[in-house]
């Protein structure tokens, strides 16, 4: 006989898979607005996103909800903390109690807001004027402070923001490991740059700024994709002003690139990142789809997942081994005169710049810093958002020793703040630190990956990862999905040995 639990359960089943739907909905309008919306529509487009967010907002604080998992709390059904039922009974509490301390109206006016000021800040960007963002900008982070009041626990209103994205930090957490990192990777960096100096065969990073064409780019990234396991015939590639990825529904998973004709690298490692997301979510049980078990354990893993495939296999010489040929036959003169050995060495080469979507590895971790600095400033108001073009070209003159020349390649280079992304940019830190140990156990457990990548053997990865990350769905946090897997807490020290290991390697 079917217990009142299990009813209860049964209903919530449906009912998430209800918003699943309505979120898919809205995604999918978003994928459309940030790929090919024309100019002329962005308002009703904003109408149609708001309706359908509040929609979900609507269908997620349901009381029935509250009532129904109170019936299934109290039962069997949560009484293993790792069986599904409890996985999917906690994390539907979770988000439960977080959505009910948002007002409907916030969440629409958030979501009409998003589109508007994502279209400012690509005219802006385009024009290289902060000023013509400035208004919108200020607009989101007063709707981001009082959806941080409305969520906040703490005294800390970043704390709410980030327990959008990782609910395993806080916010004391992340400046702790950014202080660490702060304090480490100067040293590492005059290491590497030292190393590169005395090296008996220098790099040669002039070659990845040749001219190439972008349509011969994304079809070499395209083939390199199903190459890697993304599944076309569930998936599809698009354009975008930022790279993104999408997962619209069961099969359908999108992944948006840009290319730019004289930087090989923004369209490949820009490719690779998405692709590393884009695994993650075709690897995701289908069965679970709807509930918290068919979803990513955290945006932390998942950007763990794009780092790895953009830095792990896309920078070690098997992968140019395998790849280069299949290059060099799209752009015969431009790679005519390189080795796979040349290609290593100049996706490797670390030069500090101001770009964090092309920067080399050793330096990435200090632009997320910066990023996060300025963004729990604006939060706080120590900020005001007239002043960021200025606070940021000071924090990149003191970590990097370089100052924009304009906002475009300064604090309009992300489209983060404008999709009202605040709390989004540590993700890519803890993601690197989780990368560098997934891959250290996976070579543990595979033997060398880069030998395997130059026999065009990347399935063998990829399944450890599917087995070890992406079939558990939300069952384990961030740091116990490594605990797990990798049998040592979540740490930073893995992640320069790796770096450092690699770079000796590289240049000795």
């Amino acid at each position: 006989m079917t217990t009142q639990a299990e009813s209860a359960y049964d209903a919530l089943v449906d009912h998430w898979r209800e918003q699943a739907l309505v979120a898919s909905c809205q995604e999918l309008l978003v994928w459309d607005e940030l790929t090919r919306l024309p100019d002329g529509a962005m308002e009703y487009r904003g109408r149609q996103i708001a309706y359908l967010a509040g929609k979900h907002h609507q269908l997620a604080t349901d009381p029935r909800i509250g009532e129904w998992l109170d019936l299934a709390e109290r039962s069997p059904l949560a009484a293993d903390p790792l069986s599904d039922t409890a996985v999917n009974l906690r994390e539907a509490r979770r988000q439960y109690d977080r959505l009910m301390r948002l007002p409907r109206a916030l969440v629409e006016e958030l979501a009409r807001l998003v589109t508007a000021a994502q279209h400012e800040w690509k005219l802006a960007r385009e024009v290289d004027d902060f000023r013509r963002f400035q208004p919108w900008l200020a607009r989101m982070v007063l709707r981001k402070r009082e959806e941080a009041l409305c969520l906040s626990t703490s005294s800390e209103p970043y704390d709410a923001m980030l327990g959008e994205y990782e609910t395993g930090f806080s916010t004391a957490d992340v400046s702790a490991l950014f202080a660490a990192l702060a304090r480490e990777l100067p040293a590492l960096l005059v290491e590497v740059l030292a190393l590169q100096t005395r090296a008996r065969r220098p790099a040669r990073p002039a070659l990845l700024r040749r001219e190439y064409a972008p349509e011969r780019q994304r079809e070499f990234c395209s083939a390199m994709a199903a190459t890697l396991g993304f599944d076309l015939a569930h998936g599809a590639i698009g354009t975008s002003i930022h790279p993104f990825t999408s997962l619209l529904g069961p099969g359908d998973c999108r992944i948006a690139l840009r290319f730019c004709p004289r930087d090989l690298r923004e369209g490949i490692f820009g490719s690779l990142h998405e692709i590393g997301h884009a695994l993650y979510d075709q690897g995701l049980p289908p069965e679970h789809y709807g509930t918290p078990l068919g979803e990513p354990a955290s945006l932390s893993i998942h950007e763990s997942q794009g780092r790895l495939w953009e830095n792990a296999v896309g920078k070690s010489l098997g992968f140019w081994q395998h790849f280069l040929p299949q290059l060099a036959r799209l752009f015969p003169v431009e790679m005519g005169d390189a080795s796979a050995d040349d290609v290593w060495r100049a996706v490797n080469f670390v030069e500090p710049s101001l770009n964090r979507v092309r920067a080399d590895d050793v330096t990435y971790n200090l632009h997320v810093l910066i990023r996060f600095e300025l963004e729990r400033a604006l939060l706080t108001g120590d900020l005001p958002v007239a002043d960021l073009p200025a606070a940021w070209n000071e924090r990149y003159q003191a970590h990097l020793g370089m100052t924009p020349q304009g906002p475009r390649e300064g604090c309009l280079q992300d489209g983060h703040w404008a999709a009202g992304m605040f709390g989004y940019f540590p993700t890519y830190t803890i993601g690197n630190l989780a990368a560098a140990q997934l891959l250290t156990q996976a070579e543990r457990d595979l033997g060398p990956t880069s030998e395997q990548f130059a026999r065009g053997d990347f399935a063998t990865l990829r399944t450890w990862l599917s087995s070890q990350v992406f079939r558990h769905g939300k069952r384990f946090s961030t740091a116990e999905l490594v605990r797990r897997t990798t049998g040592q807490a979540l740490d930073y020290q893995p992640l320069l040995d790796g770096l450092r290991a690699r770079h000796r390697e590289l240049w000795q």
